[in-house]
Formats: structure tokens, C-alpha cells, sequence
């Protein structure tokens, strides 16, 4: 597998009882299909992959599968806090017929995350899950950043095809390119980097807003390969104001209400995430609605 082009990192969607909702992802589903996606990301930030239990992943790993059938690649969030319980998942993940996994570094023990205890922990993932690994620097969440001298040893292993960095350190990423071969992917973690990524050597990126505007994200990675660095800047620049939206300013609650009003399924978080209400979701809307007009008459 190669790791190269626009993914959405999904939310779980769950019912008013709290519970998984795999009427509602079959929706979702349906309207990403028509969208230009490589594919997706399923139990990772956006997915409170946190908040789920190890069946309630499985059985979200087993849909997402399903419902690509195979028109989407599907990568898997294994990450645990302990390496038998990701590999398990891991099992789970390959048994369900998802095509690459996710994996985040040990972040609980952060004193002990030594260069010798980081590598053989990302090793033995990669010996014994049956899929391709991506590696996840996501250091807002874990309090623990992946360094690059890491992560290019780490490049060195067959079944490690690549990296999600989502720091926004574009000299980090530019090192992580830089010291990598060139068939491992590196993909921007948000929309809001995407181009300053493109330009110093990613591959792709892996980002909220694509969940909500695939083709904006698209455009971007297509008009910066053809040299439109005019178009592709101006898109960057629009597409920021709701990326942040859904990522920083107001998270997956912000996220999912975004897909509410997109006319995709939102619906509710689990707790202790709380849902955006009144004034803060009216303002999601109106940012959502700047965007898609703004994109529509760039189109026009």
C-alpha cells in the first residue's frame, strides 16, 4: 500500500443512547463515496478512539471494511495503552479487512519513552501485525512528541510505509521528508499546514476538514502538483478558518456539528466530551457556509 493523497480521519458516530450507530456510518458512507477520497481513518482523534471500547473498534473496523468495499482504503487506529492490547486490535483490524493500521507512541510512561524503548515498540507492531503501519505523531493529545531521527530509523522497517504527523512543525515535517525514503509517506495532520506540507516533500494529508470538503482538500494537492501555486494558496488560506473549526478552536464536538449542518451525521460525543450548543454551533454553521460559497464561486 502507498500512503499518498486526501483521507478523512472519520468521527464515530453514535446514537442518542450513547451507543454505536452503524445505521448512521452507512449514511456517512454513502456521501463519501461520491467525494474525491482516498480514504479514511477510522479510530483515531476524530473517532474518540479513546471512548470506544476494544469491541465497539472492532466492530467499527468491520463496517468501515464493509462499506469501502474496497473504493476506499480503510486504516485502522490500533493504538492501546499496552502493545499486547494494540496488537490484538491489530489482529482485529486485519481480520476485518482494512488495509493499513495507525499507531501512536506509548504515551502514559512518557518517562520511559527512550529512543531504544520507542523503537522496539513501533518493531514489534510492525513484525506482528499482519497490515502496514503508519506511524502517529499527534503530540496536542499525548503530550509526546515523535522525533524525526525516529521516525527515519523507523522508515528503515518494510511493513512501516509512513507517518501522520499532526505537530503543525513545519521544519519537523520538512526533516521527516527530508531523511526518509522516498516511497514512505509523510502526511499532514491538518488542514491548515496541508500546503506548506505539500511544499517541503508530503505525500497527502489526513485531515478533519476532508470529512466536510474532500474537494476543496483535493484541489489543493492537485493545483500544487500542477504548478498553480496561485490557486493552490488561495485555497489554503480560505480553507483554514474551518479547519481550525472543526480541530483546535472546537474539536470533534465542533466536528460533528459541522457534519450536522453539512448534512452529513454528526451527531452526539460521549462523555467527558460535551456538545457544542447555541452561539458556538450557529458560528460553525457560519463559518461552514463562508467556505462553501467562497469554494463554489472559485469553481464558477
Amino acid at each position: 500500500m502507498e500512503l499518498e493523497g486526501i483521507y478523512a480521519p472519520i468521527p464515530t458516530p453514535f446514537n442518542d443512547d450513547g451507543n454505536l450507530d452503524l445505521d448512521a456510518l452507512s449514511l456517512n458512507f454513502d456521501k463519501w463515496l461520491r467525494t474525491p477520497l482516498d480514504g479514511i481513518v477510522a479510530s483515531g482523534s476524530n473517532g474518540e478512539w479513546p471512548l470506544l471500547s476494544f469491541p465497539e473498534r472492532a466492530a467499527l473496523f468491520k463496517a468501515c471494511a464493509d462499506l469501502s468495499g474496497g473504493r476506499l482504503k480503510v486504516i485502522a487506529g490500533i493504538h492501546c495503552p499496552s502493545t499486547k492490547e494494540s496488537l490484538d486490535l491489530g489482529i482485529e483490524a486485519a481480520r476485518a479487512g482494512c488495509d493499513a493500521v495507525l499507531v501512536l507512541p506509548p504515551h502514559y510512561y512518557k518517562g520511559q519513552n527512550s529512543r531504544e524503548g520507542l523503537l522496539a515498540f513501533f518493531r514489534t507492531i510492525a513484525d506482528s501485525v499482519r497490515l502496514p503501519v503508519v506511524l502517529y505523531n499527534m503530540p496536542s493529545n499525548t503530550g509526546f512528541n515523535l522525533a524525526p531521527d525516529i521516525v527515519a530509523t523507523l522508515s528503515e522497517h518494510p511493513n512501516i510505509i509512513g507517518i501522520k504527523d499532526s505537530s503543525g512543525d513545519i521544519v519537523q515535517i520538512a526533516s521527516i521528508c527530508r531523511d526518509t525514503p522516498e516511497d514512505f509517506g509523510v502526511f499532514a495532520g491538518s488542514g491548515s499546514f496541508f500546503l506548506p506540507s505539500l511544499a517541503v516533500g508530503c505525500s497527502g494529508g489526513t485531515m478533519g476538514v476532508a470529512n466536510l470538503f474532500a474537494d476543496a482538500c483535493r484541489d489543493i494537492l492537485l493545483s500544487f502538483r500542477k504548478g498553480d501555486l496561485e490557486r493552490s494558496r488561495s485555497l489554503q488560506l480560505s480553507i483554514i478558518e474551518i479547519n481550525q473549526a472543526v480541530t483546535k478552536w472546537f474539536g470533534v464536538p465542533g466536528l460533528k456539528a459541522a457534519m450536522d449542518h453539512a448534512g452529513l451525521y454528526g451527531g452526539p460525543v460521549r462523555p467527558p466530551l460535551l456538545p457544542v450548543e447555541g452561539k458556538v454551533r450557529q458560528e460553525i454553521g457560519r463559518i461552514y457556509d463562508s467556505f462553501r460559497s467562497n469554494y463554489r464561486e472559485v469553481l464558477s
